[in-house]
């Protein structure tokens, strides 16, 4: 209740003149009963305020600026035959409400929110349960998506949409929501200068988080879990990834983190754990990764022969089944001042530094980067014998692909 009076208070300051705003209550017993009815008799800047019960009104269009609050989380049904609400104004706000079934279509992309054209708009405190397209905001900016839950019913990616989409927006925080059992748990295309912080995205066919064409955009704090894969970076430029879990993101083609036509990112003190590949970068360019723990995964990195002058330094690989593979003779990047569990070398000096550099792509991880069904080898002492021999003196590896500074102690 104190969550509601705040808002209420929020949008009279914000919206309107002392002394002529109004609160419009919705009920069975109430001047309205009808959402709808009580948006068209409001006057821009007004709250709308919905007690409990169970609303079936199709698709809600607000085109003014209105705070909507739901008391006791209303339940807004959209029966699968209809987007729910469509806002097409700025400074509108909606909270607190429970919005749901929206139902598949494939020709219109429905959602239980969708903001088209607008500024300002805040999306807060709600549940949106099988809504197809959870929050969609189009051409818009300079709004907030916060604190929601969301679960959709996808079973596969043709008929199943996002939790939170945004496309061609900018100025965008997305915060503290939980998003499960869509086709991406959150989706940005062509989006600047934007947000996506202390998210839970899990259960997702496709990607917990997945950016194409953005650039400029933060995402801190989130945790991606069993996911298809957890986030795809692809096509973009200015991206900083930091303290984030990438958490069982396990399957033949799943990825903690996919990164594809980037440049210019930071990827730093984040948790890659039970990954099939922690990080796999093709055409990764410039990108500083530092900090990182990288615990059991099959691959911790897999980076390319196009990938160049990225700085890999102050990592801890811990238990992973490979560090590091790459499909090229050669090295285009800087690993320095790793830590890796496999190291075998000596600190005579006690510098913490190792004194006998490290290389740690395995000849296995090239064998089977070239031949995947010899990993059935995988313990097998033949393999040891190989994997020592060409870290001797490599032959096959990459070897300008060295660690000159291994560290002896995991980076805190």
């Amino acid at each position: 209740m104190k969550r509601i009076i705040f808002l209420i208070v929020i949008s009279l300051v914000l919206f309107t003149s002392p002394g002529r705003a109004a609160i419009l209550s919705v009920c069975n017993l109430c001047g309205h009963t009808s959402i709808t009815a009580a948006i068209e008799k409001a006057a821009p800047g007004d709250t709308v305020l919905v007690k409990k019960g169970i609303y079936k009104e199709g698709n809600i269009i607000l085109n003014k600026p209105l705070v909507l609050i739901g008391e006791g989380f209303p339940v807004v049904d959209g029966e699968n035959d209809s987007e729910i609400f469509t806002i097409s104004a700025d400074n509108v706000v909606i909270a607190g409400f429970r919005i749901q079934n929206v139902g598949t279509s494939y020709t219109v992309d429905r959602a239980g929110i969708n903001v088209i054209r607008s500024k300002g708009v805040v999306i807060r405190n709600n549940r949106l349960i099988n809504t197809f397209f959870g929050v969609y905001l189009q051409k818009s900016s300079d709004c907030i998506v916060e604190g929601n839950i969301m679960e959709g019913q996808a079973v596969e990616e043709m008929s199943s949409g996002n939790a939170i989409h945004l496309w061609y927006c900018k100025n965008i925080e997305v915060k503290n929501n939980t998003v499960k059992k869509h086709r991406d748990g959150i989706y940005l295309e062509f989006v600047d200068n934007s947000l996506v912080e202390n998210n839970i995205s899990e259960g997702n066919i496709r990607y917990g988080l997945h950016f194409m064409f953005s650039n400029h955009d933060d995402y801190i704090g989130n945790t991606f879990r069993n996911n298809g894969a957890g986030v795809a970076v692809m096509f973009s430029r200015f991206i900083t990834m930091d303290d984030n879990l990438f958490d069982h993101n396990w399957g033949t083609t799943a990825y903690g983190l996919l990164l594809k036509e980037i440049y210019d990112g930071e990827i730093s003190n984040n948790r890659f754990e039970k990954n099939t590949t922690a990080i796999y970068g093709e055409s990764a360019t410039r990108m500083k990764i530092h900090n990182n723990t990288f615990n059991q995964n099959g691959w911790a990195l897999r980076l390319l022969g196009s990938c160049m002058d990225n700085t890999i330094t102050a990592n801890n690989f811990l238990n992973n089944t490979f560090d590091v593979t790459t499909n090229s003779i050669r090295n285009y990047n800087d690993y320095t001042g790793n830590y890796w569990n496999e190291y075998t070398g000596y600190d005579l000096d006690k510098d913490g530094i190792g004194d006998v550099p490290h290389h740690p792509v395995k000849l296995f991880s090239y064998v089977v980067t070239r031949t995947e069904s010899s990993i059935i080898l995988l313990r097998s002492l033949f393999i040891d014998i190989l994997n020592f021999a060409e870290k001797v003196t490599p032959v096959f590896t990459p070897a300008t692909l060295v660690d000159e500074k291994p560290l002896m102690k995991p980076v805190l």
